[in-house]
């Protein structure tokens, strides 16, 4: 099994999510991370930096054969690339329960405050993130 935490487009009923996890996912339940989540208004969809706010997402159980390397292609993020040639660094990050609990670490796609500045990323102040945003 592998999990991963997920907070804007790869949500359930997000649009990229029939693509690369329907039919994979054999568990999700909403999750939290510690960061601060941005919208990248021209691009339509969030970046998630570190920090101590909380970011409200969803963590995705996958299959055991499931490639993350699926992911890792729609996220631009090429693992022996130079950090700052990846659109988001994909990283193991704690996660916690509705009840703000530490439950684990999971795999998840930050963005360095760098590219969220230069996407011109609006801060999402509730930490959660839907396609509406993008409205």
């Amino acid at each position: 099994m592998m999990e991963v935490f997920v907070y804007g487009t790869l949500k359930p009923k997000e649009r990229n999510y029939s693509a690369y996890c329907a039919g994979k996912v054999i568990n999700s339940k909403t999750a939290y991370t510690r960061g601060h989540l941005y919208h990248l208004t021209a691009l339509g969809y969030p970046g998630l930096t570190e920090g101590e706010g909380w970011v409200k997402g969803i963590l995705l159980t996958f299959n055991a054969d499931y490639d993350i390397r699926l992911l890792d292609s729609l996220e631009d993020y090429q693992p022996g690339r130079a950090a700052e040639e990846n659109e988001y660094q994909r990283r193991r990050i704690p996660i916690y329960n509705l009840e703000r609990e530490l439950i684990c670490e999971a795999w998840g796609y930050v963005m360095t405050p760098a590219k969220i500045a230069f996407h011109g990323g609006v801060w999402l102040p509730s930490g959660c993130w839907t396609s509406s945003d993008r409205e």
